[in-house]
């Protein structure tokens, strides 16, 4: 039996320059997606698939993250005195149990690999899962709780995977399938941005993992990767010479809030989806004259 996966990380430590100037004052993460942060939706992805343990790997300016996830008395006092028990109870599920979140520093952008080193004292000797907030996913079942019940049957590394056309794999990690077994994939290798037309496969890597603390010893060694950063890809990469690397074919439908038309598209389908707000905004966009 596998052991449980309890612990995720979430590197939050970006500049988030591609949101200037709104990210000059807020952390790209607390921007929002209807009416929850972006956080928020990763939060509650990891609570879905039974994570208790949340370690932010942040930086300079990430203070507004703390702040949300702490308590407000002063606003549930408020709410609660005018009866707005909905809104109540929604404030209330944001709030995080003393020692739930760590915090750690990354002091320098040295990629995506050195934030998730940056975690290694806090996951120890345990399966952890990484999530990225840019990656939000809407899916019936959330794609880590997906991820956790197919890591139960394969153990090792699991990463979320997604077909995506083939002049696009270069912004990507990239899958080299090995063995295929349904929804899951097993591979034996990563690269991570190849190239135009040497990519292995379509099958990109997106932002949900679950890794074995192999892989934080691969990134001990802080061994410089594409863009001359520590990759995190580079890291499971070698342990797909063990055959314990697998990925996972999510079912749902992936968004890349890391860029505003991303943000955008998410924007109107996750409003598309609230009953409270679907005919008014549906109305509103098949008013508008794209002709213009």
């Amino acid at each position: 039996m596998q052991k449980k996966v309890t612990k995720a990380v979430f590197p939050v430590a970006g500049l988030g320059t591609r949101f200037l100037p709104a990210t000059k004052s807020i952390p790209k993460e607390i921007m929002t997606l209807v009416d929850r942060p972006l956080i928020q939706y990763a939060i509650d992805e990891a609570r879905a698939a039974g994570i208790r343990e949340f370690i932010f790997v942040t930086s300079r300016g990430k203070s507004a993250l703390e702040d949300y996830f702490d308590h407000n008395p002063e606003l549930e006092t408020a709410l609660k005195s005018k009866g707005k028990t909905e809104l109540l109870a929604e404030l209330q599920h944001t709030n995080m149990d003393s020692g739930a979140i760590a915090y750690v520093r990354q002091n320098s952008p040295r990629g995506l690999g050195h934030a998730v080193w940056c975690a290694r004292r806090m996951i120890g000797d345990e399966p952890f899962a990484v999530l990225l907030p840019d990656d939000v996913i809407a899916a019936e079942k959330p794609c880590l709780a997906q991820m956790v019940e197919a890591y139960a049957e394969t153990g090792g590394n699991m990463v979320a995977a997604m077909e995506v056309p083939e002049d696009k794999a270069s912004s990507y990690g990239v899958l080299d399938i090995g063995e295929t077994m349904g929804r899951v994939v097993r591979a034996k290798g990563m690269v991570e941005k190849p190239a135009k037309g040497t990519a292995p496969s379509n099958l990109a890597v997106i932002g949900r993992y679950i890794l074995t603390p192999e892989v934080l010893k691969h990134l001990d060694k802080a061994e410089v990767g594409t863009g001359g950063e520590i990759q995190l890809t580079d890291a499971i990469a070698k342990e797909t010479a063990k055959n314990q690397v697998f990925g996972l074919r999510f079912e749902g439908e992936r968004y890349d809030c890391g860029s505003k038309s991303g943000f955008l598209q998410a924007t109107v389908a996750f409003g598309l989806k609230r009953p409270d707000l679907r005919d008014e905004l549906h109305e509103f966009l098949t008013s508008l004259d794209l002709s213009k």
